[in-house]
């Protein structure tokens, strides 16, 4: 059972005080106030108290509201995984405003009528949702979709997510169609007949534990082929999840000749290692799969150099029943939504990874951009879109008392340092 939270509509004046402002917009990191009057950010800087209500961050970050632009919602069809409200919540808990929703749903929000549902559901939370579309009919790889029809309903990204756009001519079109719209194609790359049915990462671990498995392959050969259509049509890609030093390289390699591609990376895969397996907790099963020590070197510092632009958390709930079984038989995929700002703060500014200013950059700003969406601002005149972060709280995650409708993680009893205290968005706000 979810464990149920709820927003407030926002006092006619609020004042933030005693926050550590951040707003990257304007290049500014400094000790101040906020006056939220009438829903909108009326001023900041040292604010006497007057008629507000007041609330006293003690010191906390108050800064851009964060979006994650990998979540797969589950509704509709699965929502024994997930609803829209749960995995909300869930969005709001972890310090979220925004979410991008992956379309592997039940039917694929292939068509204008499935997005609208997901925008009508979503539409009173919080956390704002914008849908992603199916690149391919049913996401079968066979078809496009009717992405002139998703556009015009609302989509930012198209994709067939859990599913690579496996043949290169349909990719090539694609992404010439894309050409018409400001939106990119978000791509699963994974060379199924690589992966053939394997588990876990292919090195010292798979051989040692007898698993099937997944070569780094898997995923290269099809960001390698990828970056060269892209390349060719001048349409942007964004690669979802990648796992290995060799996918980095080459992206960096990519960015430097201007090709545009952008990609994400996520909270387990720059904290976790294949040798997570060793437990054969099936909550340790991902796609892309675990990688080696030398892979999660490489995505840290591709999340240092800005090779990988943002930070996704590739929320992927399950029913008991998916995970609660052999390992090879279990389905992949971890929640993550309400660990990622902790996993993010705790192995990455904590460690002297990315300053506190870079996180920002990679958890609110960039995947706005990448998207083409409004980036949110600190100033007058604004509506707030707001993440509170207190980076020194100590927290032990419980996943008994999660948000989502599902529990498969592999961070239950983790100890964090740092977490999302609160969001201010849409007019309402939350805090723990």
């Amino acid at each position: 059972m979810a464990r149920q939270i709820h927003f407030k509509t926002l006092p006619d004046e609020l004042l933030l005080k005693n926050a550590r402002i951040i707003d990257l917009k304007a290049k500014k990191d400094e000790r101040g106030d906020v006056l939220i009057k009438n829903g909108k950010i009326e001023k900041t800087g040292v604010i006497a108290p007057g008629t507000a209500q007041v609330l006293d961050l003690q010191g906390a970050i108050l800064t851009h509201g964060f979006m994650d632009m990998h979540v797969h919602l589950r509704e509709p069809g699965r929502e024994d995984k997930e609803t829209i409200w749960t995995g909300c919540n869930a969005a709001m808990a972890g310090g979220f405003t925004a979410l991008a929703s992956m379309p592997n749903t039940t039917p694929a929000a292939d068509t204008p009528d499935t997005v609208q549902y997901i925008q009508f559901k979503s539409a009173s939370h919080l956390v704002e949702v914008f849908p992603v579309g199916c690149v391919t009919k049913n996401r079968e790889g066979k078809e496009l979709a009717e992405i002139a029809a998703l556009v015009k309903a609302g989509i930012v990204a198209v994709s067939d997510d859990g599913e690579p756009v496996y043949n290169a001519e349909i990719m090539r079109r694609a992404l010439e169609y894309l050409t018409m719209y400001r939106i990119p194609l978000i791509q699963h790359a994974e060379d199924k007949a690589l992966t053939n049915k394997g588990s876990m990462h292919e090195g010292f671990m798979s051989t040692r534990l007898g698993m099937k498995p997944i070569p780094r392959l898997s995923e290269e050969v099809i960001i390698a082929r990828d970056i060269l259509i892209a390349e060719y049509t001048g349409a942007p890609v964004h690669f979802a999840h990648v796992s290995t030093a060799g996918s980095v390289r080459m992206i960096r390699e990519a960015k430097a000749r201007g090709v545009p591609v952008t990609c994400e990376a996520t909270p387990h895969h720059f904290t976790l290692t294949d040798e997570a397996v060793e437990s054969f907790n099936p909550n340790t099963k991902m796609n892309p799969p675990l990688r080696e020590a030398a892979d999660v070197q490489a995505i840290r510092e591709g999340l240092r150099d800005g090779t990988i632009d943002a930070i996704a958390s590739d929320h992927a709930p399950h029913t008991v029943d998916d995970k609660d079984c052999e390992y090879d038989l279990a389905a992949f995929g971890i929640i993550g939504l309400e660990t990622s700002v902790g996993l993010a703060l705790t192995n990455l500014v904590h460690t002297g990874v990315l300053t506190i200013h870079q996180l920002i950059e990679r958890m609110a700003l960039a995947p706005r951009k990448i998207l083409n969406l409004k980036q949110p601002e600190i100033k007058a005149g604004e509506e707030p879109c707001l993440t509170v972060i207190d980076p020194e709280r100590t927290w032990t995650y419980d996943v008994n008392e999660t948000c989502s409708v599902s529990r498969n993680t592999p961070f239950h009893g983790y100890a964090f340092r740092g977490k999302a205290a609160g969001v201010i968005h849409k007019n309402k706000m939350f805090f723990e």
